[in-house]
């Protein structure tokens, strides 16, 4: 049995999604599927709730569309018959219980963690019950089982939730195994759990992937396939780097490192339920689905030239907080950072020096950053400074640190087209280096760096 994750990305508009049907009658049958939202439908929710806060008159636009974007959907791709009937009924039931959420929040007018994450949830719910629904409707033993009913269990944590894997297995193995070995196609939804209170907790954006490597774990998977509409890693961004390599292997800790580096293909956590029982990771491409695509395992494919891809961010900026002795000061840093993580933003990266606390953070949360600092009393720092102009740049590759030369022949290449690097970072992780340039010179280093590793006819 496989479990196989289905992005948002590869859910998009009538032919994809019909596409995707087709695929899954190919090669579902007894496998599990976990499943994004529409495409657009998570950012959707989240931005309606601002609607709601705004007028409770905008709530019944907000259901009309959620109601019309699935519909469509459905009367597409299913007869119109009882199984398109009952799933009109799911579905309405399902969005009432949310249209009720949206008036809580017009009526309370406020916006909580835990109300962004059970809204937010939604989006897979209807994903899952929709699919399902249509494989049923051309004859196809499918069903669909939420994660708050079947013991997907989180430590609570709003936004940001950590799967707790032994008491989820242990619930998975009743709940799930017995439909498993009755062959029929399983869909559940991702993105989000339950924690032991009953809280509906979610993972984060992007977190699906984390979802189906835990239903991996749980289910002792012989593999993980991830669907995308891309081929799977690649030595550059194609946009970037026309003559980019697919990656054919990949270690769990370069696959981690490149997606928190700027690779889009798997969120970054998506490994860490894998380790241990080394369950492999496969990028298909649902666009060419026997194409090679990308494998992740715990053993890397070594390279020539040591380095698998050159990834880049330029949603990225800098807070550098400016003290006398900051670096020998006990407690600064513990300070800054606490809260920052109390105003709910996440730290990147970390340099530090005797004059200087760089903080990386994305681009939103500069100025709630700046603004979360400046509330510290008494004040630990001399001056803040906000840096935009920077996007970040990473060498992936296993043997990185162990390997002679590799960061002087980057380096080289990035002097050679004449841009000068803002901040280095090497060490802390044994499979990548990065560092900071202007975003102005972003394409050229990315592309001098290609070439210096990856000259034509590598």
């Amino acid at each position: 049995m496989k479990v196989v994750k289905i992005g948002g990305g590869c859910l998009k508009g009538k032919k994809n999604i019909e596409k995707i049907i087709e695929l899954i009658v190919d090669r579902g049958m007894g496998h599990i599927f976990v499943v994004s939202a529409l495409n657009g439908v998570t950012d959707f929710l989240i931005d309606s709730m601002s609607a709601a806060l705004e007028s409770d008159k905008n709530i019944p636009n907000i259901m009309s569309r959620l109601n019309n974007k699935h519909m469509l959907i459905a009367r597409h791709l299913m007869p119109k018959d009882n199984i398109q009937k009952k799933f009109k009924q799911d579905l309405n039931k399902s969005l009432s219980k949310l249209e009720r959420l949206y008036y809580g929040l017009s009526f309370t007018r406020e916006t909580t963690p835990r109300m962004l994450d059970i809204i937010s949830s939604f989006g897979e719910r209807f994903s899952a019950l929709l699919l399902s629904s249509v494989l049923r409707s051309m004859g196809v033993q499918a069903t669909c089982r939420m994660p708050d009913n079947i013991g997907l269990i989180t430590d609570g944590k709003f936004g940001d939730a950590t799967v707790n894997l032994r008491k989820t297995t242990h619930n998975f193995q009743q709940n799930l195994k017995p439909l498993i070995k009755r062959n029929v196609v399983l869909f559940i939804p991702g993105f989000f759990g339950v924690s032991e209170e009953g809280d509906i907790t979610t993972f984060g954006r992007g977190g699906s992937d984390y979802s189906s490597a835990v239903v991996a774990a749980a289910m002792k998977a012989e593999i993980l396939e991830v669907w995308k509409d891309v081929d799977g890693y690649m030595s550059a961004d194609p946009d970037f780097v026309p003559e980019a390599q697919l990656i054919p292997r990949l270690s769990y800790d370069e696959a981690a490192e490149l997606s928190y580096f700027g690779a889009k293909i798997l969120h970054p956590r998506t490994v860490e339920p894998l380790r241990s029982s080394r369950i492999k990771i496969a990028i298909k491409n649902t666009l060419n689905p026997d194409a090679t695509g990308s494998l992740i395992a715990s053993g890397s494919q070594k390279s020539k030239n040591i380095i698998k891809s050159v990834a880049h961010d330029d949603d990225i900026g800098i807070i550098k907080v400016h003290a006398s002795g900051v670096g020998a000061r006990l407690g600064i840093l513990s300070i800054v950072s606490k809260q920052i993580a109390e105003s709910g933003i996440n730290i990147k990266s970390v340099v530090t020096s005797q004059t200087c606390i760089s903080l990386l953070l994305a681009l939103k949360d500069l100025e709630p950053g700046c603004r979360a600092i400046k509330a510290i009393h008494p004040k630990p720092f001399r001056r803040l400074e906000k840096i935009e102009d920077v996007a970040l740049i990473s060498i992936v590759g296993a043997g990185l640190i162990q390997s002679k030369g590799i960061a002087a022949k980057c380096f080289s290449a990035v002097a050679e087209c004449g841009v000068n690097v803002e901040m280095i970072s090497f060490g802390p992780s044994p499979v990548a280096l990065y560092f900071l340039v202007h975003n102005k010179d972003l394409h050229c280093a990315v592309n001098a760096i290609h070439n210096k590793f990856f000259p034509k006819g590598f």
